[in-house]
C-alpha cells in the first residue's frame, strides 16, 4: 500500500549558483507535489506520484529520480504529444525568483478520466496543491475527481495552497482554494498565500479561517517566523529550527512532505510539526528543491542537537 500519493506537475529545474558571476546553473528537479513526495519518501513513507510527462529526456530524468528516491511512478503517464515542463531559479538580494516554461505541458493535459482511481482509493493520503489545480482547467477537474475518489474510499486528503497568481485569476483561485480546503483533512497553507487569497493579516486568523472552512488539521507555514498548527482541540506555534539558509526553494514542500509522513507514522500534531520544521530548515542549506531535502537520520540528528 502507498502511504502518500501526490498529484500534480513535476519539472526539471535549473538553479542559479553563485559561481561564474551567476552564469552557472545547477540542474535539479522541482514541482511542488513531486518535492512533497520525495520529502515524504526520505522520511520513510511509502510515496507515489500521479501526473503526466512528455516522452522526452526531461521526463526520463524525472522517472529516474523518482525510482532512485523510492517514489512509485506507476501512476505517471507518458504523453507523446506534449512536453515535460522546466523552470529556472535566479537569486538576488530580494530572494529567489522563478521563470517557468510549462504552458501546454503533459501534466496540464492530464484529465480526470486518465487518473489511476484504484491506486488513489488504495492510498492512505492523497496530496494535491493549488498549483496542481491552477495549471489548466483539465488539471483542476482531475484534482477534484481525485479528491472525490479519495474521500469515497476513506482516504485522507492533504492540500497545500501554493498560490501562484500568474497561473490563474484571483477570483478563480479564491473559490477553488476554499473548496479544496473544505475537502482537506490536512491543510498546509502559507501565510503569504492566505494573505493574498483572503486579506487576513494574522496567522491565528488564517488558521481559524481554514478550520471554519472544514479542514481537520492546519499547519500554516510562515518561513522564518515558524509554523502555526491546529486541530479541533489544539493551537500550537512551532518556532523555526536554526539553519544557515542559502536557497529556500521547495522548503514549504519539504515541510509538508515531512509533516504528513510523520502524521501517517503516528506522531501527534506537535511532534510532527517540530520534525517538519527541522526538515524544512535543513532543506534551505543547499541549492535546489530536491537535492537538499534531508533524510530522516539527518532530521533526527538536528532535533537532538536542538
Amino acid at each position: 500500500m502507498i502511504d502518500i500519493l501526490a498529484l500534480g506537475e513535476a519539472m526539471v529545474e535549473f538553479n542559479q549558483t553563485g559561481a561564474a558571476d551567476g552564469r552557472l546553473y545547477l540542474q535539479g528537479f522541482g514541482g511542488d507535489t513531486s518535492n512533497f513526495a520525495v520529502a515524504a519518501a526520505r522520511q520513510g513513507a511509502r510515496a507515489g506520484y500521479v501526473s503526466a510527462l512528455g516522452d522526452d529526456v526531461y521526463g526520463a530524468m524525472l522517472r529516474a529520480m523518482w525510482r532512485e528516491e523510492g517514489v512509485d511512478d506507476s501512476g505517471v503517464r507518458s504523453d507523446a504529444d506534449a512536453f515535460t515542463a522546466v523552470y529556472f531559479v535566479t537569486h538576488d538580494a530580494a530572494g529567489h525568483h522563478f521563470s517557468f516554461f510549462r504552458q501546454g505541458s503533459a501534466a496540464s493535459r492530464l484529465s480526470a478520466a486518465q487518473l489511476p482511481h484504484a491506486q488513489i482509493a488504495a492510498a492512505r493520503v492523497l496530496h494535491v496543491s493549488g498549483i496542481s489545480m491552477a495549471i489548466s482547467a483539465a488539471a483542476r477537474e482531475a484534482c477534484f475527481a481525485a479528491i472525490a475518489t479519495a474521500r469515497s474510499a476513506g482516504v485522507k486528503v492533504s492540500f497545500d495552497t501554493n498560490h501562484r497568481p500568474r497561473l490563474w485569476p484571483l477570483a478563480l483561485a479564491q473559490a477553488t482554494t476554499a473548496a479544496a480546503i473544505a475537502a482537506a483533512d490536512i491543510c498546509l497553507p502559507s501565510f503569504d498565500d492566505l494573505a493574498a487569497l483572503t486579506g487576513l493579516d494574522s496567522p491565528e486568523a488564517m488558521v481559524e479561517h481554514c478550520l471554519r472552512l472544514g479542514a481537520r488539521i492546519v499547519a500554516l507555514k510562515h518561513g522564518a517566523r515558524g509554523a502555526w498548527l491546529a486541530d479541533a482541540e489544539r493551537r500550537l506555534h512551532i518556532a523555526p529550527h536554526p539553519c544557515r539558509p542559502v536557497d529556500a526553494t521547495g522548503a514549504g514542500d519539504a515541510f509538508g512532505g515531512a509533516f504528513v509522513a510523520r502524521l501517517v507514522a503516528g506522531d501527534d500534531l506537535e511532534s510532527a510539526g517540530r520534525y517538519a520544521a527541522a526538515a524544512a530548515a535543513l532543506s534551505t542549506e543547499g541549492y535546489g528543491a530536491v537535492a537538499p531535502i534531508p533524510h530522516a537520520a539527518r532530521v533526527r540528528e538536528a532535533l537532538r542537537a536542538g
